[in-house]
C-alpha cells in the first residue's frame, strides 16, 4: 500500500465526519470515542470539533489536534457498515 492522505472532509452531524481518501475508499468516522487523550479535550466541545481544516495529508484543528490517515482509513473500514440516519 502506498502513501494514504484525506482528499476530502465534510461534517455531518454530532462527532460524524464523512472522509474520502486518495485510494477511492470514503466513509463516515464517528470521533467521539477517539476523543479521549489531553489533546483531543478541546474537540469535545462541538463548536470546536466543527472547526476543523484539511491540510495536505488529513485533517486538523485549531489547537493542533490531528489524526493519521492511516488511522483515520482503519477507523473508516470499521464503521463500513454506519447507517448515516442514526
Amino acid at each position: 500500500m502506498g502513501l494514504i492522505w484525506i482528499t476530502n472532509a465534510n461534517y455531518l452531524k454530532d462527532y460524524k465526519i464523512q472522509l474520502e481518501f486518495n485510494n477511492q475508499k470514503k466513509g463516515i468516522v464517528n470521533f467521539e470515542p477517539l476523543l479521549d487523550k489531553k489533546i483531543y479535550e478541546p474537540l469535545k466541545n462541538l463548536a470546536n470539533f466543527k472547526k476543523f481544516e484539511l491540510n495536505s495529508w488529513t485533517i486538523e484543528w485549531e489547537n493542533g489536534a490531528d489524526f493519521s490517515p492511516e488511522f483515520l482509513l482503519d477507523k473508516l473500514i470499521k464503521a463500513e457498515n454506519y447507517n448515516s440516519n442514526s
